[in-house]
């Protein structure tokens, strides 16, 4: 499931990881806390560690997308009980839908979204930092009503402390970043040989005839990717391309 770190640069991520992880043990139970430093030191050093699924939940941040999925998938691999949550945005497309309900989801809507994105397009500001966060607020506060204190992300670039860190009463990781996990990676990991890079939501897409120049911050975002590793030359490349374009 897991490749084992090759690279200095992933094995000392994943070090700085469980440097995080420490800081936070205190706020998880023993066995949460050893299951997900086993993760690390499995990528670490190939490590095996028992998988037997554990009563203790983590919530996922869900779009159905290949960072959140993976997310999920990896997670439940290691015998977590993950509780996926997608919040639901008037930009998805039925058949995302139907996908995260597949996977057993629960949905939740995210208040006053369109009056804030409209907002932000009016005046031709980015929309995906305030996106992302709306989302994260909504998952985390559903999260808090079903009584879990952790929920996961498919962030890659918040590496070391930013990987796992608290947050109020919440504990937030983000598991790509705290496995030292690229976008190829998870990938291979879901086994999705055929998935076509695309950047952006539809709402970017209709916010960029507005504002083109959004197309800059969107390459910024792109490149910083690229220099974190979380892309490889060819995917930022088929996804500057994509940005150009629209």
């Amino acid at each position: 499931m897991l490749p084992r770190a090759k690279t200095f640069i992933e094995k000392f991520r994943l070090e700085s990881s469980l440097r995080a992880l420490e800081r936070v043990k205190d706020e998880l139970p023993q066995e949460a806390y050893l299951r997900l430093k086993s993760l690390v030191e499995f990528r670490l050093y190939g490590r095996e560690f028992s998988r037997e699924p554990l009563e203790f939940k983590i919530a996922v941040a869900y779009s159905g997308g290949s960072d959140s999925s993976a997310t999920v998938k990896i997670l439940s691999w290691a015998g977590l009980n993950v509780v996926p949550i997608t919040a639901k945005l008037p930009q998805m497309a039925e058949k995302t839908l139907e996908r995260v309900r597949s996977q057993g989801a629960v949905l939740v809507e995210v208040p006053r979204y369109m009056e804030e994105m409209e907002r932000l397009m009016e005046k031709r500001a980015p929309i995906c930092g305030r996106c992302h966060s709306m989302v994260m607020n909504a998952v985390e506060r559903k999260a808090r009503e079903l009584s879990i204190k952790v929920v996961a992300s498919g962030d890659m670039l918040s590496v070391g402390s930013g990987s796992i860190y608290k947050k109020d009463s919440m504990i937030v990781l983000n598991l790509p970043a705290f496995l030292a996990l690229n976008k190829a990676q998870l990938l291979e990991i879901l086994g999705w040989k055929e998935y076509e890079l695309k950047f952006g939501c539809p709402l970017w897409r209709e916010a960029v005839k507005k504002a083109p120049i959004m197309k800059r911050f969107a390459i910024q975002r792109i490149l910083r990717e690229l220099r974190a590793g979380a892309l490889t030359e060819e995917m930022a490349k088929e996804l500057i391309m994509d940005v150009l374009r629209t």
